[in-house]
């Protein structure tokens, strides 16, 4: 026993010098004695009210909540199968169904409010819209990643998908529809050092102290970029690390090799806490970086790490507390959502699963959270919904994963 106990004291003094004994034990002690405490969900399976005119919608890729705690989406209509909207056809070939407008705007109760979106005069709607958020003004960012024809010799993407990409813009709106400014042109990038164009734009963020529009710039890009919200103007950019980007393409990405000192595609999303630290989604790297608004980095975590394929880091929300407490991870490629302490960036819970039914998850893309707690998640893919998940207080951690947070009877 003594010597059983001296050989356990060694080894533990040793992880103690590389700073992960006391971690690892501390963990372990306060999940098993129940004092780590998480927020605690239930999926909410009437959420949200059927849609009105026989709509439907296609790959669903972005979800934002403004000050009045209304739930915005944007979906695909061109990701729809062509039996999923027969009425469509020339003659229609049944009464159901027909693509709904790309923005669709819900109200709590799930009440379908406003609906709006696509082509019009003066502005370049993307070919393939990805990504919406409302701003502190109740503006409506948009941005895209279509991809226009590959001209020969063009090298695969991160994805494995060839060419370039036509989206190189995002595009401002009134709450009501009304275009109001167009950052970029399609099909006009030079890659991820020119300061005029995006290239398949992922999601912006617009900080309420500066008006700085930051995009997390994105499938063809490997950036962050930063621009005033009112004039367009460039202020900086920076790829991972805070390294000028670099457009080399990387190869796959394998969970041996070390960390890329470069973004893969796509960089996917990037938030800015109140405490002015910008967390960015790295997708295909299975990691989270985070930087000082001026591009210094500051920190990471991997998350999934041997998650190939999609990439495990998809989006991501803060907690409506003051401090921002808690992070909510959005993993398409293991389909759940995890629930995480944003200072230390440690994984305290998660929730969902793979499936079709409320609760599961095919490919969840983008996450939000409303100032009662609740959060709202899309799905792309053949997901094509929004989901509402029931904020229901703290409680003790007792399952790393918890599946699907079913409502309790």
């Amino acid at each position: 026993m003594k010597i059983n106990f001296r050989v356990g004291m060694t080894f533990c003094a040793t992880l103690t010098i590389l700073g992960i004994c006391s971690v690892v034990l501390s963990k372990k002690a306060s999940v098993h004695a129940g004092t780590v405490q998480a927020p605690r969900f239930e999926v909410d399976p009437m959420w949200p009210k059927p849609l009105p005119n026989h709509w439907v919608v296609g790959n669903t890729i972005g979800v934002s909540v403004d000050a009045q705690d209304h739930v915005w989406i944007i979906h695909r209509k061109g990701s729809l199968e062509a039996k999923e909207i027969y009425a469509t056809a020339n003659p229609p070939a049944a009464e159901c169904c027909t693509p709904a407008p790309p923005v669709l705007e819900f109200d709590q109760a799930g009440n379908l409010l406003a609906s709006w979106g696509g082509p019009g005069q003066g502005y370049e709607w993307p070919e393939s819209n990805h990504g919406i958020t409302v701003d502190y003004k109740g503006n409506v960012w948009i941005g895209g990643n279509g991809r226009g024809a590959t001209p020969p010799g063009t090298p695969p993407s991160e994805l494995g998908e060839p060419g370039p990409f036509n989206d190189n813009m995002v595009l401002k709106f009134t709450q009501s529809g009304k275009f109001l400014m167009q950052i970029g042109h399609a099909g006009k990038s030079k890659g991820s050092n020119d300061v005029d164009n995006l290239k398949g734009p992922a999601k912006m963020f617009v900080d309420a102290k500066t008006d700085e529009l930051y995009v997390a710039d994105g499938y063809g890009n490997r950036r962050i970029i930063v621009f005033d919200a009112e004039t367009g103007k460039y202020k900086r950019h920076w790829g991972a690390y805070g390294h000028k980007p670099d457009d080399t393409y990387l190869g796959r990405y394998k969970p041996e090799d070390p960390p890329a000192q470069q973004f893969r595609n796509p960089v996917h999303c990037t938030e800015l806490s109140n405490d002015g630290l910008l967390y960015v989604c790295d997708r295909s790297n299975d990691r989270i970086q985070v930087f000082k608004p001026d591009g210094t980095f500051v920190k990471e975590v991997i998350i999934a790490k041997n998650t190939r394929g999609d990439g495990s880091v998809w989006d991501i929300a803060f907690s409506k507390d003051p401090q921002q407490k808690y992070i909510f991870l959005a993993d398409g490629a293991n389909e759940k959502v995890y629930v995480m302490l944003r200072d230390t960036l440690e994984i305290l819970t998660s929730f969902g699963d793979g499936g079709r039914q409320p609760g599961q998850f095919y490919a969840v893309h983008s996450i939000a959270a409303d100032s009662k707690g609740n959060i709202y998640t899309t799905e792309t893919y053949r997901g094509q919904r929004v989901q509402k998940f029931v904020y229901k207080g703290l409680a003790a951690v007792t399952k790393k994963d918890q599946g699907v947070v079913w409502p309790k009877p």
